[in-house]
């Protein structure tokens, strides 16, 4: 997983509320179990007709967001079902960072996971953001400082400790546990001299047994 350090970009403005995991990637893209590939079919049933062709008013379609990596959306972003392929496809469109006013909480776990970074806002400071993915202008994201900065103006937001550290030293849960492979090595070997000293046991005892 990548480090998430900081972030510039336009901010891709999506406001429209609800929207579920299903319309991030609709059920007919998870078949695969590969990370890669599902970004061409993010927010598919907006972004292209009936007939496969590209809906130019769709703000991903249109240039510069279809090169956006922090996406600005509605409330409660992420409902419905618990689908990891919905931070994937994310992800491998090239968005690293959404920003709404809530999340599903399993969606949003998912993001730190997968190398995203989800962060809440009040409702006023969602409309602040937006006024510059209208105006075509960069925002900066700096996790480390847990600020956006835009234009003069900063906004602070909060994550949990351990989440950040996930995202600033890219470590997803293979990684995390790769971390502690060491003690998992010496508890294993604990474990075989515990199993060993039993058996070893268990012979003396049954020799005693006979003995008598």
């Amino acid at each position: 997983m990548k480090k998430f350090i900081s972030l510039k970009s336009i901010p891709a403005y999506l406001p429209i509320v609800n929207i579920d995991t299903d319309m991030i990637i609709p059920k007919q893209f998870l078949k695969t179990i590969k990370r890669t590939g599902l970004g061409k079919n993010l927010f598919h049933e907006m972004r292209y007709d009936n007939d496969g062709n590209t809906v130019k008013e769709f703000i991903l379609n249109k240039k510069p967001f279809d090169n956006s990596k922090i996406l600005i959306a509605g409330n409660n972003f992420g409902c419905g079902s618990s689908r990891e392929h919905a931070p994937w496809a994310l992800l491998d469109f090239g968005i690293t960072c959404v920003i709404s006013t809530s999340y599903a909480d399993i969606f949003y776990n998912n993001c730190f996971k997968n190398g995203i970074l989800p962060i809440i806002l009040e409702e006023d400071k969602i409309k602040e953001l937006a006024e510059y993915s209208k105006r075509k202008e960069e925002i900066e994201v700096n996790l480390n400082d847990e600020k956006i900065i835009y234009g003069n103006n900063e906004i602070s937001f909060k994550i949990e400790p351990f989440k950040k550290k996930c995202l600033l030293e890219g470590l997803d849960d293979i990684a995390l546990s790769l971390e502690k492979s060491s003690n998992i090595q010496e508890f294993e070997k604990k474990l075989k001299q515990i199993k060993s000293g039993s058996y070893e046991w268990i012979i003396c005892w049954s020799l005693l047994k006979k003995r008598r």
